[in-house]
């Protein structure tokens, strides 16, 4: 079921775009690219290094976890532990969507992932190129905000150039979608509203 909230944006990369993006991750690059609100900081969810770099230029603490998007739930399932179905339900209604949920880690989750908690925060997202990304990395990305901490979030390819001149390997350009803020975070366990 798609969210009636963000636009519908025509995928215009073209293929051989989404294969060096592919390579670059798998490589142990960082890729920026657009999701429904602004723009975001992507690498390899599995590697560590690559993890820490990302952080590093963006000056996020690690023990704050990050969110990890994908282009469908089977991407998700490695690395989220199970769930009762009445409890996942409103978790798939809202998929593809800008709704992102805090749900149980997998037991080996690596902890720069979750910020070393029980929890990690996932969304299918459906934003059609950062999906794409996804499909063609075959593996959830990880998806941060493209601005350093304490910064406005960038919400344009030039945006993302000026903040991050030489630690970003590869900015796919394509519009963001329309929401005016981040995506919404909610707990699945408790059901309460983490970031509106």
């Amino acid at each position: 079921m798609t969210s009636g909230h963000t636009r519908t944006i025509r995928c215009r990369v073209q293929p051989w775009r989404l294969r060096e993006a592919a390579r670059i991750v798998y490589s142990g690059g960082i890729i920026a690219y657009p999701t429904e609100a602004v723009y975001g900081l992507g690498c390899n969810p599995l590697d560590g290094t690559a993890v820490q770099r990302l952080l590093t230029i963006k000056g996020r603490p690690p023990d704050k976890g990050l969110i990890l998007i994908a282009a469908d739930f089977n991407q998700l399932r490695p690395y989220i532990g199970q769930l009762e179905t009445s409890i996942m339900q409103p978790v798939l209604d809202s998929w593809p969507g800008p709704t992102t949920w805090i749900l149980p880690a997998a037991e080996d989750l690596p902890g720069w992932l979750s910020g070393w908690r029980d929890s990690l925060a996932v969304r299918v997202t459906a934003h059609p190129v950062a999906a794409a990304l996804c499909r063609s990395c075959g593996t959830p990305l990880v998806s941060t905000s493209a601005n350093p901490s304490g910064r406005r979030p960038a919400r344009t390819a030039l945006a993302v150039r000026r903040y991050f001149s030489s630690g970003v390997d590869l900015i796919v350009s394509a519009p963001v979608g329309e929401l005016g803020r981040p995506t919404r975070i909610r707990n699945a366990l408790g059901g309460g509203l983490v970031r509106e």
